[in-house]
């Protein structure tokens, strides 16, 4: 998966496909964030610009 082609809002497959890591590697991730999380009930969303700051190696404002 490319930057251009995630949405705004990121799911965990989205983190998954763009990484390359296992579902198991994604929640891992998921649960100890370098970046903002959002949970809402089992669901987990991620601002794109958020976890791009993040893969990119830039400061995180959580």
């Amino acid at each position: 998966m490319k930057r251009h082609e995630l949405p705004e809002a990121l799911d965990p497959k989205h983190i998954q496909a763009f990484l390359g890591i296992g579902r198991k590697q994604t929640y891992e991730l998921l649960h100890n964030p370098p970046f903002h999380v959002i949970r809402i009930g089992r669901n987990y969303k991620v601002s794109k610009e958020s976890f791009l700051s993040w893969f990119d190696g830039k400061e995180q404002i959580k």
